[in-house]
């Protein structure tokens, strides 16, 4: 049974201003551009944004995280300044988010799926096999689910039996807060999961490429082989190689 909501968005707007960087040879030139962020989608409801994190690349585990903010306005405008889809922040401020975001939510989870479970599941089913899981480990089931994108399979309520309420939304990790912080943490725990793959298989660069099919990684492929991280059912071009 899917449960259906006449929703009424009725949200802070959160600003920030964050620099867009196009680089000349060594010199960065930097656009102020105002994103805005909003705080929830439904108020009053304990609201959990999901993203997952690493669909795209030839070895790992996708990775995703669930994230429920407190619907505090003066709270997330004071200790979230700068939250923004970890695709427009640099390594720097992602880790700088990391733990702030840890500390301000009120509940958080990041979960993976194996490369194994990905060649079995494809890709779309595992990325959101990842944020049920996720959604699982919370210590409390969300009220609503605001997922990034614009599919999502409906998460069961333990308790009830009955799909939780979900919105997607595309391009979402730029829109709400919640879903932009869980694309951080995403983000990062996947990153630091790669950086020890890197550890047992130096040879492929997943401590720079994070297992996406760079020239280097597809490179190492095709010299090296797979190893039992990568993704057997994924291809690559290599006519460039």
């Amino acid at each position: 049974m899917v449960v259906s909501l006449h929703i009424r968005e009725n949200n802070c707007n959160f600003a920030l201003i964050i620099k867009n960087h196009s680089e000349t040879g060594s010199v960065i030139h930097s656009k102020d551009q105002e994103v805005m962020l909003e705080c929830w989608m439904i108020h009053n409801v304990l609201e959990a944004g999901c993203d997952e994190a690493g669909r795209g690349p030839l070895a790992g585990s996708v990775f995703a995280a669930a994230v429920i903010l407190p619907q505090n306005e003066a709270l997330l405008h004071d200790r979230l300044a700068g939250l923004n889809d970890s695709k427009q922040l640099t390594e720097h401020e992602r880790e700088r988010l990391r733990p702030i975001i840890e500390e301000v939510a009120l509940y958080w989870a990041v979960a993976e799926v194996t490369p194994e479970e990905i060649d079995r599941l494809n890709i779309l089913n595992s990325s959101i096999l990842a944020m049920h899981k996720a959604l699982q480990k919370l210590p409390v089931e969300p009220g609503h689910i605001l997922v990034d994108g614009n599919r999502f399979k409906p998460y069961i309520s333990s308790s009830t039996g009955m799909a939780i309420a979900h919105r997607t939304v595309v391009k979402g990790d730029g829109k709400y807060m919640s879903i932009a912080a869980a694309s951080v943490l995403a983000k990062t725990y996947r990153d630091d999961y790669m950086r020890r793959l890197h550890a047992e298989y130096p040879q492929y660069g997943w401590d720079r490429n994070m297992g996406y099919p760079t020239q280097e990684h597809r490179r190492a492929v095709l010299k090296y082989g797979m190893t039992p991280y990568h993704r057997k059912t994924f291809t690559f071009r290599t006519d460039d190689c």
